[in-house]
């Protein structure tokens, strides 16, 4: 589990791997840029070692390519994964100037883009996931844009977070907590399992 502060993004994220492996298959990275930051999950195909080398090597291409622009970023992680189990691959930029996240996803990294409202609930938001694998069969894709004029909460989480994982979420509580307590509450024995919580506008 890992947190990162700063002036414009908070994050939190807990994981861990399915029972019998030593190392999950699933990975993530907050890569802060001049105008905001890159986010990202990867859940590599299967489980173990091989599922883990994929979505490590996910992970670095989206760390090494973080200021060019997603649909790039994209297709370098595709042509690095050719050789491997391939991955499923959620992107957002958070554009603090712009107040805005333009986001992608191929696979099952499902996004969720919680947004302070004017009421009592926040607005939501989900990413609109293309099938395919990354390093196997990339669809056509086309990045989406989400305007976030008043605090945010963005979560990514891999396919070992079950349904309902967004109850409770608040846009100002603590990512950290709010991770962990996914975590806790809907993991999957079947499956490895991560969810990333980053807390944006603050």
């Amino acid at each position: 589990m890992e947190t990162m502060n700063g002036d414009r993004i908070d994050w939190g994220v807990a994981s861990r791997a399915i029972a019998g492996e030593t190392e999950s298959g699933d990975r993530c990275v907050v890569k802060k840029l001049d105008n905001g930051a890159l986010l990202a999950a990867a859940d590599g195909l299967g489980h173990g070692a091989e599922a883990a080398r994929a979505a490590s090597l996910a992970i670095r291409i989206v760390e090494d390519q973080a200021g060019r622009p997603l649909l790039e970023i994209v297709g370098a992680c595709h042509r690095a994964l050719l050789r491997t189990r391939g991955a499923a691959l959620s992107l957002a930029h958070w554009n603090a100037e712009r107040r805005e996240v333009t986001w992608v996803g191929v696979g099952n990294v499902e996004g969720l883009l919680l947004i302070a409202g004017q009421g009592r609930q926040p607005e939501r938001e989900r990413l609109v996931l293309r099938r395919g694998v990354v390093g196997d069969r990339l669809p056509p894709l086309q990045a989406s844009i989400v305007a976030v004029p008043r605090e945010g909460l963005l979560v990514f989480a891999t396919d070992g977070i079950g349904d309902g994982f967004d109850q409770g979420l608040e846009t100002r509580a603590a990512p950290q907590f709010q991770a962990d307590g996914v975590l806790a509450r809907h993991s999957r024995d079947a499956d490895d399992a991560l969810v990333l919580v980053a807390r944006l506008g603050r």
